[in-house]
């Protein structure tokens, strides 16, 4: 390929192709044959040969737009730009008359078209002669000479958006409400001013303004193909989008699986530095971010970890939770946020280090002055004293959050083989009701509690899972392992080693016991109360030894794995 280099076509004749060499911009010369190429800097030069393949400079100068917007809001100041640059509008219905408002002259679709806007509305700018404007291919011969024939007017900028056919849809509004905010015309001109990026700039949102403002001004209403490629990309994620919103509000059929996220960012890594990393989702809805440095991949899912965990505990007494890799390595419900903290910190201070920590209430400055002791990556709360924040901002690159209260999706994607597996969220939390006591013994009131707040770790937790809990507190937990033996034995370990006595403790399990090994080895330690789904053909056996042993048990009907 010859070297990039900028030139001006000034004739063609005999197969000899003469240029002017100019600068700044591009030029690629793509030979099928060895060429012939004499330059002399700043004179004419001469390039010869019988057949040949050439790409000319891509910068184009934008002297005409059409404008139809939904929201005019940040539209001024490009149409003023536009016009200091002696563009050339083309408009319909409401931005017509904004651009008219502004002293600004510009040319009605309808007299374009010589057909008025029809149906309601419905049919505005669908014509040959607009889309024509856009599409047509300027180094076609045949696209110009049709374009003459049939008096299309040339359209180098295409400004639309769409009607907000989302928000329609989450305000509530009736059926035909809905259909009336799908976008017809403005979806169609964007198709069309994207398909031709090699020609037409396309802006497809407000939040492209910006961003058009700047090139208009500062490259003085030029535009280059890398500029007009990029506004296209926009544009088809813009449509894209769009579509998968509709198809959705109609879609019944669960088979079918669209998903589009308009917002996006790239994060510094992924799970491991050779990894890349983004996010998609508006962060900014669930949480406003008060300090500390960028979160990485890893603080993201120990936080969606933290969200869905504390979510169990939303209406009830203060309880403070700490998590690593996702599991909770400490929690507790006390009477003050303080309390909760210490306690949730002692159930295991090592794993604590470095750790995401959240609440389901008030952070005050006591609590802080307590946490501000700990290194940890993030902390999370609803609200804090004022007080608080500073206190817990003293470490720069502490992460703090303020979580919002919405809604979260209730459907859970992943990536498995060649494709995605998806499933409904686990939204069964285990409560008193749905508790069946299955031994001779029942579990005191007190026991109860401690076995539905077990239940509520043990779900948030990774299988296979055995948790240990004691006056509304988690003492030791036995965390993602191969065997619910070895999930259990890891649990009494790590009670032991922080000095905690699991006499009157009770045990809660993600799933049946297929054996009694683990009622026995339960309590053995200690236990006096067990949570389980139940389920097993073998349950017989683990009754019948915690009968035998006066140990209280009750079956969910539930079994809560997490993997």
């Amino acid at each position: 390929m010859a070297k990039a280099i900028n030139f001006k076509l000034i004739s063609s004749r005999n197969n000899v192709i003469k240029f002017v060499f100019l600068f700044g911009g591009n030029f690629s010369l793509f030979p099928r044959k060895k060429l012939l190429l004499r330059l002399t800097r700043g004179h004419k030069a001469e390039l010869s040969e019988a057949k040949h393949n050439y790409i000319m400079n891509t910068t184009k100068t934008i002297k005409s737009a059409l404008i139809s917007v939904f929201s005019k809001d940040g539209l001024e100041p490009i149409v003023r730009q536009l016009h200091e640059q002696n563009v050339t509008f083309y408009s319909t219905g409401g931005t017509e008359d904004f651009i008219k408002s502004l002293d600004i002259p510009v040319i009605a679709v309808e007299d374009v078209t010589s057909y008025p806007s029809i149906l309601g509305g419905r049919v505005k700018t669908l014509h040959p002669k607009i889309f024509g404007g856009i599409l047509n291919r300027q180094d076609n011969d045949s696209d110009v000479h049709q374009m003459e024939e049939y008096n299309i007017p040339q359209i180098d900028l295409v400004i639309v958006d769409l009607y907000p056919f989302e928000k329609t849809v989450a305000s509530g509004a009736s059926e035909n409400e809905i259909i009336e905010k799908i976008d017809i015309g403005g979806i169609s001109l964007i198709r069309a001013a994207a398909k031709n990026f090699k020609d037409t700039v396309i802006v497809a949102s407000v939040d492209q303004y910006a961003r058009l403002l700047e090139l208009i001004t500062t490259q003085n209403g030029t535009t280059t193909l890398e500029d007009r490629k990029l506004f296209a990309t926009k544009a088809f994620h813009i449509s894209s989008n769009y579509d998968t919103a509709i198809f959705n509000y109609f879609n019944t059929d669960e088979t079918y699986y669209k998903e589009s996220i308009a917002n996006g960012q790239v994060l510094r890594y992924g799970e491991n530095p050779h990894q890349k990393g983004f996010f998609f989702g508006d962060f900014e809805a669930m949480f406003t971010k008060l300090h500390g440095k960028e979160l990485s991949y890893n603080n993201l899912l120990d936080v969606d970890a933290a969200v869905n965990l504390i979510l169990e505990f939303k209406n009830e007494d203060p309880t403070f939770a700490i998590l690593k890799h996702n599991n909770a390595c400490g929690l507790a419900t006390k009477s003050s946020m303080k309390q909760a903290y210490l306690d949730a910190l002692a159930g295991d201070p090592t794993s604590a280090f470095g750790g995401v920590l959240i609440a389901n209430g008030k952070i005050d400055a006591e609590t802080a002055r307590e946490i501000n002791q700990l290194f940890c990556e993030v902390v999370i709360a609803p609200e804090y004293d004022d007080e608080a924040v500073s206190i817990l901002s003293e470490k720069k690159n502490r992460i703090i959050l303020v979580q919002h209260d919405i809604e979260l999706p209730q459907r859970q994607v992943r990536t498995a083989l060649n494709g995605l597996l998806i499933q409904d969220k686990n939204n069964i939390t285990d409560n008193k009701e749905a508790l069946k006591t299955v031994t001779l013994t029942a579990p005191t009131d007190r026991e109860i509690a401690d076995l539905l707040f077990a239940s509520k770790i043990c779900k948030n937790t990774k299988s296979n899972t055995i948790v240990f809990a004691k006056n509304q507190t988690l003492i030791a937990s036995g965390t993602g392992q191969t065997s619910r033996v070895d999930a259990l034995k890891q649990a009494i370990e790590k009670a032991n080693t922080f000095g905690f006595d699991l006499h009157g403790a009770v045990m809660a399990s993600d799933a049946f016991f297929p054996f009694p090994d683990c009622v026995e080895i339960a309590k053995d330690a200690g236990i006096t109360a067990v949570i389980q789904p139940g389920g097993s053909i073998k349950d017989g056996l683990s009754i019948n030894y915690c009968n035998e042993n006066k140990l209280a048990m009750v079956f969910t009907g539930t079994r809560h794995f997490k993997h």
